[in-house]
């Protein structure tokens, strides 16, 4: 009984002892978020101080603009705060010329100014669509800066090349402070951060290569989800050129990276299908799919590293011998398996092999230098940006005439607020969610703007009295905004401020003028709201369903032969269209597992026809003839179980398979035939 006592107390300490480490962990990371979000706040407001000192000094007319610039281009990274500073400088000039440019053309038209303005700012937003790049970014704000300094001019055209050379440099002059601030004061780099998930997502690579050839789920599409990692993963590499950690040539390795992590997505789909597929697995097989996964579990890199050239010479052994004895299907299906088992040993090696070089700041090793690399392939869709652009007009369009036709005094700054709206928020899918947020952040920031305008600011005389008033609240708002959840609340207090505290080189303290321009900052953002809801939001099932409307458009180019790209090109575009397709299922009401499998097979049956297309040489006599028959089907054999049989008996007639292009031919057949196992019932016309 005390021997019972004594082990169940002993559980009981034992399970105490996990929650206390993960309270310890949890309180960890969430203070060093706090750090970070601090330090991100004091960097931010110093810049912020330090440019609007600059401006007043040199005598700019409304030197808020600097402080405003500040944090919108602001990141918590060196890498990304300088890259959306760069872009954030192109478009500020490409729109200020454009202003320039259009204002005076049509001076005596104010509607024909504004739609024309209007069309500049959806084009630029187009284009920012179609980027899907930090360099959108550029575009956004060429938009951005013309509808912030071209509508408030419509109606007063005389000063706008003043007004536009002023803005852009007051808004250099943020850039600057906000760029010197972030990489000199204790500089946070985006490679550290890169190299993190770059880790995590090998060790999830190898964890999911595991699980499949231990058999632990039959969920084929479960390895798709590593797409979202890819997607993140480009997103931050952009950034390292301007990060001064890495180097620039270190790009071809990250493209390397890239295309043989999406190669191994792959990989593991198949090795999966082999397993449930094969009826009895040979041995020697046998024997080398349980060392392999036993050096998958392996944590000692270095031996790692060892016990991978010598499983992938014996697996490549083994191959050879499979592929020379291969008689039957399942002899072809036994010798598919260990070929792609050799193939994710390799990809597992270079994998590692790269993030090595990548780590390191070395060049990429020199098997993978020779070989051409894809990189990360974004999917544009043109009607969907094209869509979301004209909706963007027609409710940019439509506030220019209430303000024109209601002679609104303040009705320029609300319809260029609105179109900031719509060019910041446009890329999303449900905008009116992330503008309340906006809005409710503005919403306090007029509230503390009053206080500061009319209780506090008429005391200051001093420009160390006004920085030390204006800590609290910034450092506050700037912490938030370092926080994704908050990001665009905090952008409404920070942008609101300047604004409504009308900071310039005297304090003016005009309460009709701050309750004016409130009142145009909450119609705008109101009427964004509204206009956004009915023209912009794309539901999500909408979105899902044409993501896999343009699989089977692309499916059936490829059958046709008019699908030009290459097989990787193919994989990394399918990678990138998962990654679009994945948050979007969260908020549909398809089948998760079921979007994600009929993805899955889309990319197989893909690049299962691209493989068969571009690696069979005629031969003549039945098997062209079974060949011609795969791609050319009558209007009534459109059924995946016929394709199936048709695959099956042009296996069986190139078997056996004596030259290497023959059995690797054999190999792209039943990577087809196992890719449209599960698709039974579909149409191939649907595909």
């Amino acid at each position: 009984m005390n021997k019972i006592n004594f082990c169940h107390c002993r559980f009981w300490r034992a399970v105490s002892n996990v929650f206390h480490r993960a309270d310890v962990v949890m309180a960890s990371l969430t203070l060093q978020n706090d750090a970070n979000a601090l330090l991100y706040a004091i960097k931010s407001f110093a810049a912020a101080m330090l440019a609007y000192y600059i401006a007043l000094s040199i005598g700019l007319e409304r030197p808020s603009w600097a402080i405003i610039t500040v944090y919108i281009v602001s990141q918590t990274s060196v890498g990304a705060s300088l890259s959306r500073s760069l872009y954030r400088l192109a478009g500020t000039v490409i729109g200020a010329a454009a202003t320039v440019l259009i204002v005076p053309t049509f001076v005596n038209m104010p509607i024909v100014c504004s739609v024309v303005l209007t069309g500049w700012i959806t084009f630029c937003l187009y284009l920012s669509l179609l980027e899907r790049t930090p360099r959108a970014y550029a575009f956004v704000l060429a938009g951005y800066t013309a509808s912030l300094i071209g509508f408030p001019a419509v109606m007063q055209p005389g000063a706008i090349f003043d007004t536009a050379i002023v803005r852009v440099q007051e808004i250099m002059i943020g850039i600057l402070c906000a760029a010197l601030l972030h990489r000199y004061v204790l500089p946070k780099r985006i490679s550290g951060l890169f190299n993190s998930k770059l880790s995590e997502t090998l060790r999830s690579a190898r964890q999911t290569l595991a699980d499949a050839l231990a058999g632990k789920s039959d969920k084929a599409a479960n390895s798709l989800h590593l797409a979202l990692a890819l997607q993140y993963l480009q997103g931050v590499s952009h950034h390292i050129p301007y990060d001064f950690a890495l180097s620039v040539p270190i790009r071809h390795a990250r493209n390397a990276l890239h295309d043989k992590l999406a190669r191994l997505l792959i990989v593991i789909c198949e090795l999966r299908d082999r397993l449930q597929m094969i009826e009895a697995m040979p041995d020697d097989l046998h024997k080398l799919l349980g060392d392999v996964q036993s050096w998958l579990a392996c944590q000692d890199e270095r031996e790692r590293k060892i016990t991978a050239e010598t499983l992938r010479l014996r697996s490549e052994q083994l191959t050879a011998q499979q592929d020379q004895h291969a008689l039957t299907l399942q002899d072809a299906m036994q010798a598919s398996f260990a070929r792609h088992l050799t193939e994710a040993i390799l990809l597992i090696q270079q994998c590692e092999r790269l993030a090595g070089a990548i780590h390191h700041s070395k060049p990429a090793p020199e098997q993978v230098q020779d070989h051409p690399v894809k990189g990360y392939v974004f999917h544009r869709d043109h009607l969907a940006a094209a869509r979301t652009a004209l909706g963007a007009f027609v409710i940019i369009v439509s506030g220019c005439l209430v303000w024109i036709f209601s002679a609104w005094p303040d009705g320029g700054t609300a319809v260029s607020i609105l179109g900031v709206c719509c060019t910041l928020f446009g890329s999303f899918d449900a905008p009116a969610p992330h503008i309340v947020k906006y809005i409710i952040g503005s919403f306090w920031g007029v509230l503390i703007s009053l206080i500061y305008s009319f209780a506090l600011l008429p005391h200051v005389t001093e420009f160390s009295v006004l920085v030390a008033v204006f800590a609290p609240a910034y450092l506050l708002a700037g912490s938030l905004q370092a926080r994704p959840p908050t990001t665009f609340m905090a952008m409404g207090i920070t942008l609101t401020l300047p604004v409504l505290c009308e900071l310039g080189p005297h304090y003016s303290g005009d309460f009709a003028v701050a309750v004016n321009t409130a009142i145009a900052l909450f119609a705008a953002t109101g009427f964004a709201v509204i206009g956004m809801s009915l023209l912009q939001t794309v539901q999500a099932d909408a979105a899902i369903n044409r993501l896999l409307k343009r699989c089977r458009r692309d499916i059936r180019r490829c059958v046709k032969g008019t699908f030009k790209s290459d097989e990787t090109h193919w994989t990394n575009l399918m990678i990138d269209r998962t990654a679009l397709l994945l948050p979007r299922l969260q908020r549909s009401r398809q089948s998760p597992a079921q979007t994600l499998n009929q993805m899955l097979h889309y990319l197989r049956i893909g690049l299962g026809v691209m493989h068969l297309r571009r690696g069979y040489s005629p031969v003549g006599g039945d098997t062209d003839k079974a060949f011609n028959e795969l791609f050319y089907l009558p209007g009534n054999a459109t059924d995946a179980a016929i394709l199936r049989q048709r695959i099956a008996a042009m296996i069986g007639l190139c078997l056996p398979a004596g030259q290497q292009q023959s059995q690797q031919f054999i190999g792209r057949l039943v990577d087809l035939y196992c890719a449209l196992q599960e698709q039974n019932g579909e149409q191939v016309d649907d595909q």
